[in-house]
């Protein structure tokens, strides 16, 4: 059984903590002032990419305890403003592609500062490649989570991915296609999910066993990395944490790719994955996707 909030967006059994005792609250709370002034998610996305703007100049400072905290302290309210602005689209029913779009890009944008700001203060050659390797690292993992928690939500609710052409700009369509990539690595469950005679029973049994893999890749989530960044710069050393995404959080995105799709597998392999009895209910289902 799934356990959405009071808006329906989002499982809270696969949420990091700070989302759920912080962030998701405080923009909840917002949320009706935010109507009330008519502040559209694509404005609001903007405004948190000013308060990242200043998070990273706190940042540039981060030899300084009080300058890390209040980067930290930024970062939050950045982060609350990150969920706001989904949380508006979905309330007035805006949400576009080039919304979408944006928020990738502004939440990627924080980041890109973030890094270049400590890398500037450290002034090496090293320091530089360190940031730069960990930042390609970081857009990568985080859009793989990205796609994974988005895809996640959407099955848990019976919900089979419907192709559609990828349109609008250049940059929209190539940003499109690559966010695209694990759906289509995950075709075979998206078509037995289509084909199923209950797709809601279906996809919440399939909730309950992605629950494990996605609650393991919560680690990829942008608060992780907030905190993380605070804790290296208060222990004298912005490296620790470019090292951290390097290195361990790779380690998570390969780990929890390959845990998700063995989940998928064992749906379309024509057994439940966390049981080794049969369902009949899902039988047809399953004798459709594997030809029988």
């Amino acid at each position: 059984m799934t356990s959405l909030p009071p808006d329906g967006s989002r499982d809270r059994r696969i949420e990091a903590w700070s989302n759920l005792w912080l962030i998701h609250p405080a923009a909840r709370a917002l949320l009706p002032r935010a109507l009330r002034m008519r502040l559209s998610a694509n404005a609001v996305s903007i405004l948190g990419l000013i308060v990242g703007i200043l998070a990273a100049l706190c940042y540039a400072r981060w030899q300084h305890p009080l300058a890390a905290i209040a980067g930290l302290a930024l970062s939050v309210a950045w982060l609350i403003a990150d969920g706001l602005d989904g949380m508006i689209a979905r309330a007035t029913q805006t949400a576009s592609a080039l919304g979408r779009m944006l928020d990738g890009l502004c939440d990627h944008g924080v980041f890109i500062l973030i890094y270049v700001a400590m890398a500037l203060s450290i002034g090496t050659v090293e320091g530089w490649a360190l940031a730069v390797t960990a930042g390609a690292a970081h857009m990568v993992q985080s859009s793989l989570y990205e796609g994974e928690r988005g895809r996640f939500h959407r099955r848990a609710k019976g919900v089979a991915l419907i192709a559609t052409p990828i349109t609008g700009n250049a940059l929209v369509r190539f940003y499109d296609y690559v966010a695209g990539v694990p759906d289509r690595a995950g075709a075979r469950f998206e078509r037995l999910l289509a084909r199923s005679d209950d797709p809601i029973a279906l996809g919440e049994r399939y909730a309950d066993a992605a629950v494990a893999p996605m609650r393991f890749m919560t680690m990829l989530s942008a608060n992780t990395r907030v905190w993380t960044i605070c804790v290296a710069c208060l222990l004298g050393n912005p490296r620790i944490f470019w090292w951290v995404e390097i290195a361990p959080m790779t380690i998570v995105s390969i780990v929890g790719l390959l845990w998700h799709r063995r989940v998928e597998h064992g749906f379309t392999d024509g057994s439940p994955f966390h049981s080794g009895t049969s369902d009949d209910r899902f039988a047809p289902a399953f004798a459709k996707e594997q030809g029988r």
